[in-house]
């Protein structure tokens, strides 16, 4: 696609909360350190058990029997991506969500997200720029659908949306929707009640707000806003009625109790879409030489993630070209459901073209999804 890309999924983005808000009343709290890597008898029991819970009887995991997974040893993550993909096709089915985003506002927003390079309190090769205009949209919302993708999502890099944005947004989802028929999704930051309602009313089909990384590791990574900030918003869009995808970035000095800390707070928020991203580190963020997370990693995660949320649309979205390289395929049967195709929001994507070949190799069919309740 001829659009910009970026770091992570749709939401990289925040802004004020309303007074309107609820306050946060999640019953989590940090995850306690995992206990030490399962011997390869233990790693295949614990698997065998997870089989039985989710395909035999259709449960659940608790967070208990999550942790033990997390520690199966290395030369056992095959074995949870195959449960993960089974898990998948039972819970989900055999298609894939495909979804473009085009950031329509870029650079210059006032937050500090450590691995951002819209931000403006860092150096970056990112400058701001004016939103787009119509036509510009418009012809990536066409290029979006020749793909036969069903999502089209709008990002901005604000801290919120103002009227005058809020007014422009609510312009263009009734043009894309009348001009492609495609699903409509917005980016646009944290929300107000008030405009969490104009949004579902004016035909937003899903919110992106990402919880980012575990409450506990916030701070350490924005500290203009809170994590609680960004769980109201969660909370509005769902409220509101819009589908809520709300994602995660790893790979930014989080612990593995911290991964799991994150996996209990997205069970407790219910999102529609999970999508994992994993950190592009951007010349100029305080992220800029952080560790890239490593192929066999990233799987694990992956894995986890489907086995811990069976029922969401899990996406691939920023970061996996450098992380997984010619694994791609792999994330593929190891529990995701859905990818962004093209270029993200300030980083490259892989050709759509090498995507859907990836897909019609593995034959998996393109679909619509929706979250599996």
């Amino acid at each position: 696609m001829a659009h910009l890309g970026g770091v992570g999924s749709p939401s990289v983005v925040s802004a004020d909360m309303s007074e309107t808000a609820q306050p946060v009343t999640l019953s989590t709290r940090s995850a306690a350190a995992p206990g030490p890597p399962l011997d390869p008898a233990d790693a295949r029991k614990a698997i065998r058990a997870a089989e039985a819970a989710l395909l035999d009887d259709r449960r659940e995991l608790s967070a208990a029997e999550i942790e033990t997974l997390s520690r199966v040893p290395d030369e056992s993550v095959p074995s949870l991506a195959a449960l993960a993909h089974e898990v998948r096709l039972a819970w989900c089915g055999p298609e894939v969500e495909v979804e473009g985003i085009l950031s329509v506002k870029t650079g210059g927003c006032p937050e500090d997200c450590h691995f951002c390079s819209q931000s403006a309190s860092f150096d970056t090769p990112v400058k701001a720029t004016p939103f787009l205009d119509t036509e510009e949209v418009l012809a990536a919302a066409r290029e979006t659908a020749e793909l036969g993708a069903s999502e089209f999502c709008i990002v901005l890099a604000v801290k919120g949306p103002d009227e005058r944005t809020l007014g422009r947004i609510l312009e263009l989802v009734p043009l894309i929707r009348e001009e492609t028929g495609l699903n409509l999704a917005v980016s646009a930051g944290i929300l107000t009640d008030d405009q969490a309602r104009r949004l579902a009313e004016g035909g937003v089909h899903r919110y992106n707000h990402n919880l980012e990384t575990a409450r506990s590791h916030f701070s350490k990574v924005v500290t203009t806003h809170s994590w609680e900030d960004r769980w109201n918003t969660c909370e509005l869009v769902r409220r509101n009625g819009m589908e809520l995808c709300c994602g995660v970035l790893l790979g930014m000095g989080e612990t593995p109790a911290q991964r799991l800390e994150l996996l209990a707070e997205l069970r407790e928020i219910d999102p529609t879409e999970v999508p994992v991203n994993f950190l592009n580190p951007r010349p100029g963020t305080p992220l800029g030489d952080a560790p890239i997370v490593g192929a066999l990693e990233a799987i694990r995660w992956i894995a986890l993630f489907r086995l811990a949320l069976p029922g969401v649309i899990l996406r691939y979205a920023g970061g996996r070209e450098i992380t997984l390289r010619e694994l791609q395929a792999l994330g593929l049967t190891s529990g995701i459901n859905a990818l962004i195709v093209g270029n993200y929001l300030t980083t490259l994507g892989r050709s759509p073209a090498d995507d859907l070949q990836m897909l019609e190799d593995l034959h998996m069919p393109v679909g619509v999804l929706g979250k599996v309740f």
